[in-house]
């Protein structure tokens, strides 16, 4: 893709979730993503949206990830991912090379391996994290900057995103996003002040407005 974009082109933001997994019958992801593609604001006017839920699997991942740039030839990448255990949405900063061998992926596989590939220890995330973090913020709900994408599928799509975009220089943009598990936050406490999908989905097109934003700065 020419890095070098076209005056009044509409950028293309691909915006990814995953799928349930064993320990999570429900990801928030997976609805947030399909709300994502239908909602409108007058920032968004100007982005073309590709939304894409992965299965969560490492297979489903490493066969439909590089499709998915290959055919849309995305600005920007935005992938969120659910971090159960956080109160905050994260903007993760880092992919690890690293992967778990104790928790399987929804095939009922686990990696051979305790990195995913050989060579670096991590890579950096190609974003402006402070202004995603300050985005989402904006709609209400607190967020910070992570430095530990874990190591199950969020990682390594994360990882194989900065890869694939290592090689070409793009996408511009590639960032990944932990957001909390709301469903079981309210449950376990009637008064918990937990997120609603409303202000869920806020935060979400802030940070694609805002990614998209960034693509624009560097033109």
């Amino acid at each position: 893709m020419n890095t070098k974009l076209i005056p009044n082109r509409a950028l293309c933001v691909l915006v990814t979730g995953f799928g349930p997994f064993p320990g999570a019958p429900s990801n928030p992801t997976q609805q947030l993503v399909a709300r994502l593609a239908r909602l409108r604001r007058p920032a968004t006017t100007a982005l073309r949206l590709v939304t894409h839920v992965f299965p969560t699997s490492y297979a489903a991942v490493d066969q439909q990830l590089a499709g998915l740039i290959d055919k849309h030839q995305p600005d920007a990448i935005v992938m969120f991912g659910l971090a159960g255990r956080s109160k905050a949405i994260r903007i993760e900063t880092l992919a690890r090379n690293r992967t778990t061998r104790v928790y399987p992926d929804i095939d009922r596989k686990i990696p051979l391996r305790a990195s995913i590939t050989p060579g670096a220890s991590y890579r950096r995330g190609r974003a402006p994290f402070a202004r995603l973090a300050a985005a989402v913020r904006t709609s209400g709900l607190p967020a910070h900057l992570s430095r530990d994408a874990g190591t199950y599928l969020c990682n390594y799509a994360y990882w194989r995103a900065l890869e694939q975009q290592s090689r070409t220089a793009d996408p511009r943009v590639v960032v990944f996003v932990h957001v909390p598990n709301m469903l079981r936050r309210r449950r376990t406490s009637a008064r918990s002040k937990a997120p609603d999908l409303h202000q869920l989905l806020r935060a979400a097109q802030n940070v694609v407005i805002s990614a998209a934003a960034a693509v624009r700065r560097q033109d």
